[in-house]
């Protein structure tokens, strides 16, 4: 396994999903009625019941996020003004989280996933940590995202979320063998994503992950 964020197939079709509607986001925050965010009128889903033990680290909706002391995320940005979109933007590293929690957890049937995704966002997370799972791998070093962008919606209710993501020092390891695959740094370590948050409609300040557009080898982000 290599530490690419998804396998080949499922990134053959997310990067051809990227490349027909199209890359780039705004990064004054301002909303634009005749600049469509795509995927923003994918509603999110109630989260279910996580089938795994009791949260021990808990966030501020009580979901458990906590990733081992050799896995961490760093996420370098500036939060945005607008307060939906800043929690927008929260929500979508909460989603990461909530990937690789799954990961080393080696299950994609928790209350982190389901809390912060709903439908493709949902089921790119389950690919992500089912593939893992299923090669007996988990993850290891650490993984950083930065240069963020957020734009939103008219009516306010959908923030598309850009970053890079920087997974130079983030290795896979071998869960039986605590063996750790490490490759010499290259372009294809560095990966784009842009993430389509839509707002629970509940009282809670609370953002799922709809859609997930992710371009490879993104030099953009070196």
């Amino acid at each position: 396994m290599n530490r690419r964020t998804m396998p080949v197939t499922a990134a053959l079709a997310v990067t051809a999903a990227l490349l027909l509607t199209g890359c780039g986001s705004g990064g004054d925050g301002d909303s634009k009625d005749d600049d469509k965010i795509v995927g923003a009128d994918q509603g999110p889903e109630k989260p279910k019941k996580s089938t795994g033990p009791s949260p021990t680290d808990e966030e501020p909706d009580g979901v458990d996020l906590s990733l081992p002391k050799d896995m961490k995320l760093v996420f370098d940005w500036e939060t945005p003004k607008a307060k939906n979109e800043a929690s927008a933007m929260s929500d979508a590293a909460n989603y990461v989280r909530a990937i690789y929690h799954g990961v080393d957890k080696r299950t994609a049937k928790n209350a982190a996933v389901s809390t912060y995704a709903t439908g493709e966002g949902l089921h790119y997370a389950k690919v992500q940590i089912d593939s893992r799972v299923d090669d007996g791998w988990t993850a290891t070093g650490t993984r950083r995202h930065y240069q963020a962008d957020t734009r939103s919606t008219a009516n306010g209710t959908s923030v598309e979320v850009a970053f890079c993501a920087d997974s130079s020092k983030f290795y896979g390891k071998d869960v039986k063998t605590g063996k750790v695959q490490k490759t010499k740094p290259s372009v294809a370590d560095f990966d784009h994503f842009r993430i389509i948050m839509v707002k629970y409609p509940t009282g809670k300040e609370r953002w799922q992950a709809s859609k997930v557009f992710v371009e490879e080898k993104a030099e953009q982000c070196q």
